[in-house]
């Protein structure tokens, strides 16, 4: 196929990069915000820490409704409302006094309403614009939240040191109306049929090109599967949906958990506030490279490795939390960084591209978005629960097993949603075209 000179998907991928170093980040920022509440206000971590829970229950509700409105409405314009509406809990929680008035403020309008911006909603659109590219292109978008992450958590974090966790609130606020707002209003596109083109920037397809060059191109494994045109009701009914939402689910418990409560722990265990804060930007910097490399690396060994892989990131990391509290070395810190950032965030990328690869149809958005609904449920269940095991037991030990539970059950998982079993990803079908003309020969 004949490719166009420039392809506007990756105009597209810059702008989810930016969206995502900024709105990902302002979520993330709770957990730097959390010691200072806890600390001016005195309430205990599962009363503070439901405000993350909350506004992860509200964002779970909202995900299968933006995935149907993103049938009629185009990204740009809801994009556009969530950077309003999260700046307005940003400077709304300023004023706040009571806890209900922080599960309002940075629960529903940060957290909840925030959904849009991050992995789950640019998710649902950002897959259309490649296939072949489709794990590099989500890797390189996505890893805009570690950039992000570098710049933005000891930037808040200084911000709150110095002035006040206030200001860092009116800091971020500002950042979402004067970044991101314009660029997605202006410039954000759904899917490349929009303006006329193809998905990796192909030209039309060549009606003359020969079957064998077909078959040799075809990802398919299941040809029922990827002739069906998936609707919501079609999905329910399949096993691979409800262990792929299990996977997805066990996996947001799993990195939410470890990060909302992390910045925390370091600081108990005896790091500063500002090597804790930091810790958490360089597990975002870490995951730049990581989610870049294992976004490509699954487009060419299959989603299923790289799932496992990353989220082994998690599980070990977690592993060694559990020593450094006896142990608190900067060494072991940085290797837990290493593993929570260049191997964890690949969850993000997969999670990004293999309910794509699955569930291409018409009613591919409120798919995603009930599959992320479920996953956001583990997403807000964890950080809350940890919270309550540290309240109960004065200690995070029962917590961090249950992460690494977690993890394991996501691998389990994953390996039974099975997507290579429906169609293979490009590096795997090469493989497999490869093999067939040998075999052929």
């Amino acid at each position: 196929m004949a490719r166009t000179p420039f392809f506007y998907g990756w105009a597209v991928v810059a702008i989810v990069f930016i969206t995502m170093g900024i709105g990902v980040n302002v979520r993330t920022s709770f957990s730097l915000l959390f010691p200072a509440i806890l600390n001016e206000y005195g309430w205990d971590r599962a009363t503070t820490a439901a405000t993350f829970s909350i506004g992860f229950a509200l964002a779970a509700i909202l995900a299968p409704i933006v995935g149907k409105l993103l049938e009629f409405v185009a990204p740009r314009f809801l994009l556009s409302i969530s950077a309003f509406t999260v700046s307005l809990g940003l400077v709304l929680s300023t004023i706040a006094t009571q806890p209900w008035h922080f599960y309002l403020t940075l629960g529903v309008l940060m957290v909840g309403t925030g959904i849009v911006l991050t992995y789950v909603g640019q998710s649902m659109f950002l897959p259309n614009w490649f296939q072949r590219r489709r794990g590099l292109a989500v890797g390189i978008a996505f890893s805009g939240v570690g950039i992000g992450s570098m710049v933005l958590m000891p930037l808040i974090q200084e911000t709150i040191s110095a002035e006040g966790w206030r200001e860092a609130c009116w800091l971020m606020a500002g950042l979402l109306m004067i970044i991101i707002l314009p660029v997605n209003f202006f410039l954000q596109r759904k899917q490349p049929s929009d303006i006329g083109l193809y998905p990796d920037g192909d030209a039309a397809p060549d009606q003359e090109q020969t079957h064998a060059q077909q078959s040799a191109a075809d990802p398919v494994v299941d040809q029922d599967w990827v002739n069906t045109d998936w609707t919501l009701m079609k999905a329910l009914k399949t096993a691979t949906f409800w262990w792929l939402a299990l996977a997805c689910s066990t996996a947001l418990y799993v990195w939410y958990a470890v990060q909302v409560h992390q910045t925390k722990y370091l600081i108990e265990i005896g790091f500063s506030d500002l090597e804790a804060a930091s810790a958490l930007g360089l597990v975002g910097f870490a995951g730049v490279l990581g989610q870049i490399y294992l976004g490509s690396l699954s487009d060419r060994i299959g989603r299923e490795w790289v799932w496992t892989i990353s989220t082994a990131g998690f599980l070990l990391s977690c592993i060694l939390l559990l020593i450094m509290e006896n142990i608190p070395s900067a060494v072991m810190m940085y290797a837990m960084v290493i593993l929570q950032g260049g191997l964890g965030y690949g969850i993000a990328t997969v999670f990004g591209s293999m309910p794509a690869d699955l569930f291409q149809g018409r009613g591919y958005g409120i798919i995603f978005g009930t599959i992320s609904t479920l996953a956001l449920i583990g997403g807000a269940v964890g950080p809350w629960l940890t919270g309550l095991f540290y309240d109960e037991a004065g200690n995070y030990h029962l917590a961090f097993y249950v992460i690494i539970a977690m993890s394991v059950i996501s691998i389990l998982s994953v390996w039974l949603a099975a997507p290579r079993k429906r169609r293979l990803v490009a590096g795997q079908a090469k493989k497999r075209a490869a093999n067939a003309a040998l075999v052929n020969s």
